[in-house]
Parts: C-alpha cells; sequence; structure tokens
C-alpha cells in the first residue's frame, strides 16, 4: 500500500524531490540497508505517534555518524512537513543537522545528483523558517538546535556542531576548562 503525504504528487515533492514508490523502497539508511522513511514521515505529518516517529527517524537516519540516500531524501520530506504542521520541534534542526554535518565528514555518499536540488532546497527553507522562528524560541533545544542551522548555513560548521551537540552546561563546561571565563 503507497503512503500519499499532501504535497507530493506523483511522487513528486514541493521541493522537487521525485522519488517514485521503487527509489523509496531502494533507500538507504544509516546502518547501511535498505529503509524506507516514508511511514515514519507521515505520522509526523499526521501528528501521529510522533514520539515514535522521531524515535524511528533518528535511529534509521543517522548511525554512529553515518548517513546514506534514506537520510538524504529525507531532509526536505523533514523540512516541508515542520512547514506544513507549524509546531515548534528542535528535532527537525536536530535531525537535518546531524545528517549535514555527517554528509560533509568524509565518510559517506556525496549528496547523489538527483537529490541536490531539493536537499538544498529544503536547506535554504529550514534557515528561513528558523530566522523567523528564533525570534519567539524559549527552549534552549530549540534555541541551540535553530543556531545551529544557521551557523552551517553561513559556513560555520564547528559552530554549529558545538550548538547542536552540546547543552549550556556543557559548553560552560568546556569554556571554564579552557579558562576562558
Amino acid at each position: 500500500m503507497a503512503v500519499i503525504v499532501p504535497g507530493w504528487q506523483n511522487g513528486c515533492m514541493s521541493f522537487g524531490v521525485n522519488l517514485d514508490e521503487d527509489d523509496w523502497a531502494r533507500l538507504v539508511g544509516g546502518y547501511r540497508h535498505r529503509y524506507d522513511p516514508r511511514e515514519a514521515l507521515r505520522m509526523l505529518l499526521q501528528g501521529v505517534e510522533v514520539e515514535k516517529a522521531w524515535k524511528e527517524l533518528w535511529n534509521e537516519l543517522h548511525h554512529q555518524n553515518d548517513v546514506d540516500t534514506a537520510s538524504y531524501a529525507a531532509v526536505p520530506a523533514l523540512v516541508h512537513i515542520y512547514e506544513l504542521r507549524d509546531v515548534s520541534d528542535y528535532n527537525t534542526y536536530a535531525l537535518v543537522t546531524t545528517i549535514e554535518l555527517a554528509r560533509q565528514n568524509g565518510r559517506n555518499l556525496d549528496l547523489p545528483e538527483n537529490l541536490r536540488a531539493a536537499y538544498e532546497a529544503a536547506w535554504q527553507k529550514l534557515v528561513e523558517i528558523g530566522l523567523r522562528e528564533l525570534k519567539a524560541a524559549n527552549t534552549e533545544p530549540l534555541v541551540s538546535c535553530i543556531i545551529a542551522v544557521l551557523a552551517i548555513a553561513k559556513g560555520q560548521r564547528d559552530l554549529g556542531w558545538f550548538a547542536a551537540n552540546y547543552d549550556e552546561s556543557e559548553r560552560r563546561e568546556i569554556l571554564e576548562r579552557a579558562k576562558v571565563i
């Protein structure tokens, strides 16, 4: 049974990802085995079992800094769903950041050409959303993850990594050990 996600017409999302059913079924996740993220993405979109969906996506799209085609294809879907749902949640920023940082680590598959335009458009859209949401963001994970996305988009990869991977108490501890504060 095909999973139909609003915004996808004939397998084509608003960012231009064109993955028919066979393409989705052949995607590979962070564990380096086939993984089709559509069911978890549908759950997010519908707001059904959201925690379960996030747990699955975090587990399957990224594993010990390994990402692959399912990870890259999921980025435009995650951003599209985030925009449609209009519910602030650090998970989209955090997972997209994690995928991007892993993509750039030199040990993962290059971004496939057929996903490049959609992936880059999704990143730009998430930056725009982040700039809007930052003003009202009031939880540490949300603020940190938005800053991570903005930093990476501006070429500040290391700053983005620190923002995404350390909370405020951990950053303070690092600065104290370095005798900066």
